[in-house]
């Protein structure tokens, strides 16, 4: 249990947050009924995350280096890339994080205190006229539980937040007519609470997936995508619902009975049985599906609500598959791996025992009838073989996109389009990466001969495309590195280019990539430089030429 989140916490909160609701998107989308029903508003959080984290990644080492700069990065870059209200409001969410943690090196449990209540107030001033039952109230429910916390341990106080915002989504119904007659809660309010149990995994060290399923089943949020045959009743109804009901209020009357009543009042084979400890298993076959979730909300508190539609069953095969296309990179370095998740495509780190077969997990773990898997440099490429051949052995259509470097891997899913054919799709990442020219600036570890000669352990050597281009003698210090960096880049510039990208390694300091970005816009105004920092434990600078 973390006790502080410091920059690379806040980092990694981000990308829990952006895996977390790339998993929830399509659900939270599919119950958006509030103010419109357009069906956007977790797609919308999704992009206005991966802008925030596309933003911090993007940022000089000197803005990630403290909490309170890492969050303004993020809230500037959510700001900037912020769709719809909810993404609108989600960005002034990490506003008052960023404000109340101004100049801070880390964000403690009392930190999250005046995060929480600073974003609170700046959610309420986003709108003009809040409206109770929205994401505004569950942000207000997180700051009220979190400053009600009895201790000031970080665990303490997140758990609180997260507990109070989901206590506070499951009474949107409540609050807000139009969520209780379509029998959902706030869409907007469900994206805060998977943002908070996101926060909850990192202070726990816990994958965010675990953190945010557990919460999911305790929503009260119905599936409307599921299909099940009809084994009774009448065939006029055309949906299942049924839900878990606790809490029952009796208030003088028989709530039990007043709830099956109003339920048969909307269908039949209706079913209200108790375990003799408060807690009831409600089932309706009716057309208004609205109603009688809303007539569980009026009795107690409906949770694992399932509404299953009787027409257009799948066969078992055709279900298996729940989306068309996915890409999957597999790669070496946490931060690599970060920057890829703000793209949208599944990561899948190399580390421990059994890639291959972990490989193989994410790839079925998609769901996607389609996925193309993309290895982040040539030695993981047997590895992305191996597994991608048994997930074709079980019927799934998985193809193996030739990468060398992780610069061909990010020019690669630049052009993914899932709109385009599967077959189209790979051919233009195919494409992208092998149009990447491809350098590395490396230390060497020992003794060796290369094709341009003798080289010393120690020694800087540079490579294009695979082959030692220079050799810089060693000690490998800063004017060393400097020059090996900027020959790479001249080779591989001579036959032109228009965008150089430049990923750092895990040793590469701050000296060198002002260095070289100066370098390439002196001697080569006409490219654009990106630089990333990529992590990688190896290369101390990775160049990609587009």
């Amino acid at each position: 249990m973390l006790r502080a989140l410091d920059a690379a916490q806040v980092r990694r909160w981000a990308v829990a947050c952006v895996q977390s609701l790339d998993a929830h998107r399509e659900a939270i989308d599919r119950i958006n009924v509030y103010p419109v029903a357009d069906g956007d508003t977790g797609t919308n959080l999704l992009h206005t995350m991966r802008a925030a984290l596309d933003a911090l990644l993007r940022a000089p080492a000197r803005a990630r280096s403290e909490a309170g700069a890492a969050l303004a990065e993020l809230a500037r870059g959510a700001l900037a890339g912020a769709r719809g209200n909810s993404g609108v409001i989600a960005s002034q969410l990490l506003r008052g994080f960023a404000d109340a943690l101004a100049g801070s090196t880390e964000l403690g449990g009392a930190e999250l205190r005046s995060a929480l209540d600073a974003a609170a107030a700046r959610a309420e001033a986003a709108l003009s006229h809040p409206v109770p039952g929205t994401m505004i109230s569950v942000v207000q429910g997180a700051a009220e539980a979190a400053r009600s916390a009895d201790s000031d341990e970080l665990g303490d106080v997140a758990g609180a937040a997260a507990t109070g915002a989901a206590a506070a989504l499951e009474r949107t119904p409540r609050q807000l007519a139009v969520l209780a007659e379509a029998g959902v809660v706030d869409a907007g309010g469900r994206g805060v609470a998977v943002l908070l149990d996101a926060l909850v995994a990192v202070v726990a060290e816990q994958p965010a997936a675990l953190v945010a399923a557990a919460r999911a089943r305790e929503l009260p949020a119905p599936e409307l995508s599921m299909y099940t045959a009809r084994e009774a009743g009448s065939d006029q109804f055309a949906y299942e619902v049924m839900y878990l009901l606790s809490e029952v209020a009796g208030n003088g009357v028989d709530p039990v009975g007043r709830l099956r009543d109003a339920l048969v009042g909307l269908g039949d084979c209706v079913s209200v049985v108790g375990d003799g400890a408060g807690l009831w298993t409600v089932h309706v076959h009716c057309n208004d599906v609205g109603a009688a979730i809303e007539a569980g909300i009026e009795t107690g508190r409906p949770r694992n609500i399932r509404v299953a539609r009787f027409a257009d069953a799948p066969s078992a095969e055709a279900s298996r598959f729940v989306r068309d296309r996915a890409v999957v990179v597999l790669v070496r370095g946490t931060e690599l791996g970060d920057l890829l998740v703000g793209e949208g495509v599944t990561v899948v780190p190399v580390e421990g025992e059994e890639p291959a077969f972990r490989l193989l997990e994410a790839i079925t773990a998609t769901g996607a009838s389609h996925v193309s898997v993309l290895p982040a440099d040539a030695g993981l490429t047997e590895t992305a073989d191996e597994a991608s051949i048994r997930a074709v052995a079980a019927g799934q259509d998985v193809v193996v996109v030739p990468c060398a470097s992780p610069v061909q891997v990010l020019a690669a899913v630049a052009v993914h389009d899932p709109r385009r054919r599967a077959g189209d799709d790979v051919v233009a990442m195919a494409e992208a990466a092998a149009a990447t020219r491809r350098g590395e600036v490396v230390v060497a570890a020992e003794d060796g001969i290369t094709w341009i000669g003798a080289c010393s352990a120690g020694d800087v050597l540079g490579f294009a495309d695979g082959e030692v281009v220079l050799i810089e003698p060693g000690p490998a210090g800063v004017d060393a590195l400097d020059r090996a960096a900027c020959g790479v880049a001249e080779r591989m510039l001579g036959v032109g280019g228009e965008l150089v990208t430049v990923l750092l390694g895990a040793s590469a300091s701050d000296e060198l990539a002002d260095e070289l970005t100066d370098y390439l816009r002196r001697e080569h105004p006409e490219t654009e430089v990106v630089v990333y920092h990529g992590g990688q434990p190896d290369a101390v600078v990775i160049l990609g030429v587009e």
